[in-house]
């Protein structure tokens, strides 16, 4: 028998009536032959409820405890679902993510998923069960309850598919595929038969909230065919494959679009070597990602450093960052938190000129100023005004039209 690993996102399980509605296409799927290891998110907003419900404790919760919180979300699913199957005449079993053999590093709500022992989920599945996990958690090695982040059951059911070397992982959430741009932004946004792994990572990393990137990251090293469809409909959804049909012939394959972007300048650095070495050291040891980053020419043995991390880990850099700012005798530290980051991606970039020309030539024909650039093999990214990015996000979609080309 086949092995498939559906995910359900909070949307997907949001009321009782859309979990019975699950259980239905849980056992659809397992009519048709199939062993069905389902992994589930926590209820429509449950997790921003309970980071409210914690915000009213107090402003500044342990990790670990928060993680003990949140992983409670999940396991509310879990047993619904459970409970919805069981009343179809069908036989379920509920796991946390620790039961379900999901261990990982220490790193309290940033978790790394560092090995899968699926030992409990294949004994099930042999006794003919739907195996039901909690996604977004696991268990380190001094048996502290982990979550892996937002997006964290994406990650979750693709690394399960690929330790239960699944035929196929299915993501089902509240679009029936990946579009050229986010349909709610752009409507003219057209949906994608297929889409490279490589590609989609890339869109995930830069915004696009439809996948996770670190999901994408599994599916690829374990080459694990993904689909990403919709809950609410039979739709054929989006395929994402190692190589996609017309990919080279496809310059721009989608735009994604980050708004929750900080801009961090750290003004008139000493221009000595080591400086910025231990600048992002210090980042780097707060389990804080940066993303772009920019030095000036040095002008009179000074420069300016900016860079930029996500919002949520801006109050933590400042914190990190301001006395070494004194130490170094810098100018000092400046912030914006009205940042946005617009993407445009596409493994066709690899054999066409001038998309760096056409992308900056649309936006200044709106006057939309770029603050930052930052490029790869196959995309271009830019950091302009939050004020403007959803307009930049249109105008590039109708530059490179694609809203006409065969997805």
């Amino acid at each position: 028998m086949s092995i498939i690993v559906q995910k359900y996102g909070g949307s997907s399980v949001g009321t009782p009536d859309r979990i019975k509605a699950v259980a239905d296409r849980i056992i659809a799927s397992k009519k048709k032959g199939h062993e069905l290891v389902v992994v589930v998110s926590a209820m429509g907003d449950t997790t921003d409820d309970l980071l409210a419900l914690a915000a009213k404790i107090t402003e500044n919760p342990s990790d670990r405890e928060m993680d003990m919180l949140l992983s409670t979300g999940e396991q509310i699913s879990i047993a619904l679902l459970a409970m919805a199957i069981h009343s179809k005449g069908e036989n379920a079993i509920s796991f946390t993510g620790a039961q379900g053999g999901i261990f990982t590093d220490d790193v309290h709500r940033k978790a790394k998923i560092l090995n899968i022992k699926p030992d409990n989920i294949v004994k099930e599945l042999k006794k003919g069960n739907i195996v039901i996990v909690a996604g977004f958690q696991g268990i380190d090695e001094e048996q502290n309850i982990t979550t892996l982040g937002r997006g964290g059951s994406d990650t979750t059911a693709v690394a399960l598919a690929a330790a239960l070397k699944a035929d196929r992982c299915e993501i089902y959430t509240d679009v029936d595929g990946v579009y050229t741009a986010d349909p709610r932004i752009v409507p003219e946004a057209k949906k994608m038969q297929e889409i490279s792994y490589e590609e989609m990572l890339e869109l995930a990393q830069l915004g696009a909230k439809v996948m996770n990137a670190r999901a994408m990251q599994f599916a690829a090293k374990f080459n694990v065919p993904l689909a990403v469809l919709s809950s609410f409909s039979d739709a054929p959804g989006t395929l994402m494959t190692k190589e996609a049909k017309n990919m080279e012939e496809i310059v721009v394959r989608g735009i994604a679009l980050q708004e929750d972007e900080a801009k961090i300048t750290i003004q008139h650095v000493p221009d000595k070597p080591g400086i910025a070495a231990k600048l992002f050291k210090k980042i780097a040891d707060a389990n804080v990602n940066i993303d772009m980053i920019v030095q000036n020419i040095s002008d009179k043995g000074v420069t300016d450093i900016s860079f930029t991390v996500v919002l949520d880990d801006l109050k933590k850099t400042k914190e990190v960052l301001t006395p070494y700012v004194k130490e170094i005798g810098a100018g000092g530290l400046v912030t914006d938190e009205n940042m946005a980051k617009v993407s445009v991606v596409g493994i066709g970039m690899r054999g066409h000129t001038g998309v760096a020309a056409r992308m900056f030539n649309a936006l200044a024909a709106e006057s939309i100023n770029i603050e930052m650039i930052s490029t790869s093999e196959i995309k271009i990214s830019v950091v302009i005004e939050k004020q403007n990015a959803r307009k930049a996000m249109n105008v590039l979609h109708k530059e490179f039209e694609l809203d006409k080309i065969e997805a």
